[in-house]
């Protein structure tokens, strides 16, 4: 009948809201002179609406207003609505909410008029309005045949509360049907927390208690564990304790819940207490609602079991410590990184990097100087992992650790964090260096250190490009293109004549990469340029071709124009076919009308006409400045008429289309 309903008040939303508009047309006339007027008015017109014959749907929205605006003088209308199997439970919704006891009255007097679905809306809706005077009808119902009935008054009398409704209640624990039972449990609690909210814990407590004792279905007993422990508070850890060693798992789970509720430094050393005594399974568990509080007490505790409670609750315990970020658990921390049980090490590891806070990295580079072996080595890189740079003087020294895995953790943890000053160190020890393992790991900090430190590491970098060492000599190189910028620029171009050819071709290599700090490296095209018209070798002409292109490509000075014309102007001098490919690839990314004269000038080139015909497909599709229409349509028929690749002359046709 409810769905009905729902579908007579959408459809019938059209009536409904012409016959709102005239209700609010009224309500606005009144209004001009007096609001108070306006909303009796307004009300007068919803009541009239409600006693018309009207459709439901139309009387189902007014009532749904009155829920606004309603007062004692709707209550009538509303009340008769009760009976209304269509209409009941709209007319319970500003019954609930209307002040003053002429709504409460309107429920009441319906209780006993009532059955079935009907009656329990209205019991729900008395125990929501908390009318006291409706206890002794609604108790006459505990008893009613019909058990959801029965129920529901349960539930009314507990959001009632007070003392009737518990006298009431209570010998139905014993005696109501299994049915009911639940409810009347439900009832019991409601009632206990309001006598809990009034001040009167020893009423509280006793109906808790007696829901406790009573045989109800096992949650009910649980939510009634949780009220009496809540209740009685620092004087409920005897009964916290009690239900947290209970075989009844739902007992415990809920004595979990309280045990991270109940309030007191007591409560947090009984529960401390209890995770040695509680069973292996179930120790990890107390430990954990242990660690939840929020209870200065807590972090002491979690210590302890951190350090001699079984494995699973250590692991648990030190898990716990990572969420307080507390500092004072750093010294357990460092001594269980070294604890020969595999689980327990990793997890303080874990926690060591997820804690937070100024004072825990101050803690840990205090510790750093005085450290040794694997603590010294979780030192530093943890100094790494947290980013904590005041922690580099201190780990310098261990650049020259005898220990080779704790320098290699130095010299990863320094390339993470160390700067120009750092980078001087480096230089100094890739140069004492014979490993190459070690020589490889320096080197890869020395360039995450002068990408970081930029051109205040230039000076530190230069002596590297004149070492002996020619595989120094490359290091240099490759440490000076991380940093950039002129002087960086003017050692790699000197590098291009080294006597040696691995230096040499690693220079250009470099060269033909360089462009990475513009507009302050623009300088890289003249030596890129040079190597085009004379590299020693057509490997490095190659390479700057490649390098020279990329630098008047990104050349922000230069327009698309100047841009096309430098390397079409270049193109006489270009003769491999790699070459030609590269300048087509990027004249092709230039709207320009000099690439496009340039790519139909390659187009006739056999060895990279595809490659040609294929850009111009690209370049001609779209609009190019200072090139017509016209023009762009006969670089696009070229392309149809030359091309062999079919894809190519499929996007040249696409292009020809859209240009007409």
């Amino acid at each position: 009948m409810k769905a009905n309903l729902r579908r007579l008040v959408w459809g019938g939303m059209a009536a409904a809201w012409v016959g709102s508009l005239l209700i609010a047309g009224a309500a606005r006339a009144v209004a001009a002179d007096d609001p108070a007027a306006a909303r009796a008015e307004k009300q007068r017109s919803l009541i009239a609406l409600i006693e018309s014959d009207k459709p439901d749907a139309d009387k189902a929205l007014a009532c749904k207003q009155l829920a606004v605006c309603g007062t004692a003088d709707a209550v009538p209308a509303l009340a008769a609505l009760l009976t209304d199997p269509e209409l009941s439970s709209w007319a319970r919704i500003p019954l609930e909410v209307i002040p003053g006891p002429a709504a409460d009255y309107g429920l009441r007097q319906a209780i006993n008029k009532l059955e079935g679905r009907l009656l329990i809306g209205v019991l729900y809706s008395v125990g929501n309005r908390r009318d006291a005077k409706a206890v002794e009808l609604i108790a006459a119902k505990l008893r009613d045949a019909d058990p959801e009935v029965a129920s529901a008054a349960a539930v009314s009398l507990g959001r009632i509360g007070g003392g009737a409704a518990a006298a009431a209640l209570t010998p139905l624990l014993a005696t109501a049907p299994v049915p009911v039972r639940s409810a009347v449990a439900q009832g019991c609690m409601l009632c206990a927390e309001r006598s809990l909210a009034a001040g009167d814990r020893a009423a509280s407590m006793k109906l808790y208690d007696a829901v406790r004792a009573a045989d109800v279905p096992v949650q009910r007993r649980a939510e009634a564990v949780r009220g009496a422990i809540l209740a009685r508070g620092s004087d409920g850890i005897p009964l916290l304790l009690e239900h947290l060693r209970s075989p009844d798992k739902t007992l415990f789970t809920m004595a979990l819940r309280v045990a991270r509720e109940l309030p007191g430094r007591e409560v947090t050393q009984a529960l401390a207490a209890e995770v040695d005594r509680a069973q292996p399974e179930r120790q990890a568990r107390v430990l954990l609602a242990l660690a939840d509080r929020n209870d200065d007490a807590v972090i002491p505790a979690v210590m302890a079991a951190a350090r001699k409670s079984a494995t699973p609750v250590r692991v648990a315990a030190i898990g716990a410590l990572e969420h307080h970020d507390s500092a004072a658990a750093v010294p357990l921390l460092l001594e269980a990184v070294t604890d020969a049980d595999a689980a327990v090490a990793r997890a303080a590891q874990t926690a060591l990097t997820r804690l937070s806070g100024e004072e825990v990295d101050a803690a840990l580079v205090a510790r750093l100087p005085q450290a040794t072996g694997k603590v010294r080595q979780t030192l530093i890189e943890l100094a790494g992992t947290r980013r904590i740079e005041a922690a580099l003087p201190a780990l310098l020294p261990a650049l020259t650790d005898s220990d080779p895995a704790l320098r290699a953790a130095a010299v990863e943890t320094v390339g993470v964090l160390g700067k120009d000053r750092e980078a001087a160190e480096l230089v100094r020890l890739i140069q004492k260096t014979t490993a190459p393992q070690e020589r490889e790991n320096l080197e890869t900090a020395l360039l995450a250190v002068s990408g970081r430190g930029g051109a205040a590491c230039v000076p530190h970098l230069l002596p590297l490009t004149r070492h002996a060492d020619g595989g120094l000599r490359v290091t240099g190189l490759h440490a000076l293109a991380a940093v950039g910028g002129p002087e960086a620029l003017g050692a790699v171009k000197a590098a291009v004549n080294d006597p040696e050819e691995t230096v040499q071709d690693e220079a250009v290599r470099t060269l033909s990469t360089w462009p990475n700090n513009w507009p302050d490296d623009v300088a890289a095209a003249e030596p890129l340029l040079a190597l085009v018209k004379s590299g020693r070798k057509k490997s490095h002409q190659i390479l700057g071709f490649r390098g020279y292109l990329e630098c008047v490509q990104v050349d922000k000075r230069l327009t698309e124009d100047a841009k096309a014309l430098t390397i079409s102007e270049l193109l006489p001098q270009v003769q491999l076919p790699e070459e030609k490919q590269s300048a087509i690839a990027a004249l092709g990314r230039i709207p320009s009308a000099h690439a496009l004269k340039a790519l139909t000038g390659l187009s006739a080139d056999a060895s990279v006409a595809e490659e040609a015909y294929s850009a111009m497909a690209g370049l001609a599709a779209k609009a190019i400045p200072g090139v017509s229409k016209e023009e762009r349509q006969k670089a696009l028929e070229t392309v149809v008429q030359g091309a062999k690749s079919q894809a190519t002359r499929k996007r040249a046709q696409e292009g020809l289309k859209g240009l007409r």
